[in-house]
């Protein structure tokens, strides 16, 4: 039996934590094989992204139609995404893939506070490809920016902020509760019908470089795997919870480290 294809469309982090990295290693961690369009080429470690290039829109549109035209998608999973431009092409050419389950993760900023999203690509984010998914994963602050409220707002009305995100046009929202305080970490999904809590412990680490990318492209592979969006937003709460939990022992760069994606692999050596 041939593993399920998911395709990640994003920026690619150089250090190997975030991004087109990240994804691809959750892919392989959750049994799926991982094609890539590559949205953005940036220069960072943990401490800092110091330079970004954007490769052109027609060429997203050239991978986008090559990967099509050969491999069977069963989800994709978008990321990085920082000009208008490429937000358009990219919804654009998937707007002609019907039923196709998509993961919006509408990445604004790094975790080392570097601005990954041209202010003006936000309503096309917002307009254009958010009312093409099956999922949506903000964060509290880009919760924030995208219903033009403040941070304040959206920690204390969480269940109206996830009613009004739906009103985005996407199929369901998860609300990641990263940034919040407490010994719990509460994420809420919601799907037009009710609010359900997706709750693990909070772990107290510097080792959280990726986490955003790595559960979204965790939900996309449950998807690919034909799991139900809350049933895959469940999963991958699982798993970023125990990749956080690991991430320590990897040692990686002398900032925010990145998770541990293949923690549940026994060790050889």
């Amino acid at each position: 039996m041939s593993f399920p294809i998911a395709l990640t469309i994003a920026g690619s982090d150089s250090s190997g934590g975030a991004g087109i990295q990240a994804d691809l290693k959750t892919f392989s961690a959750l049994g799926v094989y991982g094609a890539t369009v590559v949205t953005a080429l940036t220069a960072q470690n943990t401490r800092e992204v110091r330079e970004i290039h954007d490769p052109p829109a027609a060429f997203v549109r050239a991978q986008l139609g090559t990967v099509f035209s050969d491999l069977n998608v069963r989800s994709v999973k978008t990321g990085m995404l920082s000009q208008p431009q490429v937000i358009e092409t990219v919804a654009d050419f998937l707007g002609g893939h019907i039923g196709l389950p998509i993961v919006v993760d509408p990445v604004m900023v790094s975790k080392s506070g570097a601005n990954l999203l041209a202010p003006e690509a936000i309503g096309v984010l917002r307009e254009k490809l958010i009312p093409l998914a099956a999922v949506i994963t903000p964060n509290i602050p880009e919760a924030a920016i995208l219903l033009g409220i403040t941070q304040d707002e959206v920690m204390t009305q969480k269940d109206a902020v996830c009613k009004q995100l739906f009103t985005l046009g996407s199929k369901s929202v998860v609300l990641k509760g990263g940034h919040g305080t407490g010994p719990f970490s509460e994420d809420l999904f919601y799907d037009g019908a009710s609010v359900t809590s997706l709750t693990a412990p909070r772990i107290t680490t510097t080792h959280t470089h990726g986490t955003g990318c790595t559960f979204a492209s965790a939900i996309a592979a449950h998807l690919a795997h034909g799991k139900t969006p809350l049933s895959a937003a469940r999963l991958a709460k699982e798993f970023i919870t125990g990749a956080i939990a690991a991430a320590g022992v990897l040692k990686v760069g002398r900032g925010q480290g990145p998770v541990h994606h293949f923690f549940q692999q026994k060790r050889t050596r």
